[in-house]
């Protein structure tokens, strides 16, 4: 099973006294990489949500994003050291007045400390999350079974045209023989016919391209095998990609009938096509 590293995920908890929003998003990154955006929630807490993601992920760059909308406690406290050492300062300087307001206090770094509670339970929160996640990694899955269809019939269309490379390179071959023997009879009439016919046959399998077709086959089966993986890596699935590039890209060069070129050269575009498409797998 493959996994799309571009999802989303959603959920909302609303009571009387507390509404929270949870959105959960990711796009493709080499490696896993999850950020948290949101004021309200304290660095001990959001340790949670990124060790449950990074359990959960391989790859991608996942952004999380807490809302939380709900009635607090506050307290107020004055800091009487600082407020003293400010009324010596007014004294001390000659200022009009040391006689000091709340709102000559307020905006002082350190002297009014303001503290809010919520009252959002931490286990509310993490059930939000959870129900959020749980429709983030749904879409991920969604989006991984479309990408697993496509990758499917690219890899039939690959091994339709590599059967027929196959069959008409069989009769290439023949024909290469013959055009060898001719070429050569012309201009060497009296040449051995046996070490004639030997020296024309290696020329021809020169030509043969009978071991990247194997190795063609092979990688797809690889493939194959690895995208029904229940733990498939897109990592994996890449590199065998890269090979089976390689070799589709000797059979093309190594070919020159035209016919069976054009069609060498049509299953290295489906190849980049898939790799093009398992730059989006986890």
């Amino acid at each position: 099973m493959i996994r799309s590293m571009t999802g989303f995920g959603q959920s909302r908890h609303i009571d009387k006294d507390v509404e929270i929003l949870v959105e959960l998003k990711s796009v493709n990154h080499r490696f896993l990489e999850v950020n948290l955006k949101s004021p309200e929630i304290k660095s001990e807490d959001e340790e949670y949500f990124k060790k449950t993601i990074s359990k959960k992920l391989k790859r991608g760059k996942v952004d999380i994003y807490i809302k939380v909308n709900a009635s607090s406690n506050g307290s107020f406290q004055i800091d009487g050291k600082l407020l003293t050492e400010l009324k010596k300062i007014i004294k001390n300087e000659s200022l009009l007045s040391n006689e000091l307001r709340l709102r000559d206090i307020k905006d002082i770094p350190g002297i009014l400390k303001i503290t809010k509670s919520s009252n959002v339970k931490l286990q509310t929160l993490k059930k939000v999350f959870n129900k959020a996640l749980a429709d983030f990694l749904k879409s991920r899955i969604e989006e991984g079974t479309k990408i697993h269809k496509i990758l499917i019939n690219k890899i039939n269309k690959i091994q339709s045209k590599q059967i027929k490379v196959s069959k008409l390179c069989k009769r290439d071959l023949s024909k290469k023989i013959e055009i060898y023997k001719k070429r050569v009879k012309d201009i060497l009439e009296k040449y051995d016919t046996n070490s004639l016919d030997q020296e024309i046959t290696h020329l021809a399998m020169k030509a043969d391209v009978s071991e990247e077709l194997e190795r063609i086959d092979f990688h797809l089966l690889s493939i194959r095998k690895e995208l029904n993986n229940k733990n498939s890596s897109g990592k994996k699935i890449d590199f065998i990609l890269q090979e089976l590039f390689r070799e589709s890209n000797t059979l093309s060069v190594k070919l020159d009938e035209p016919k069976t070129k054009n069609i060498a050269l049509e299953v290295k575009v489906l190849v980049e096509e898939m790799r093009e498409q398992i730059q989006n797998i986890e």
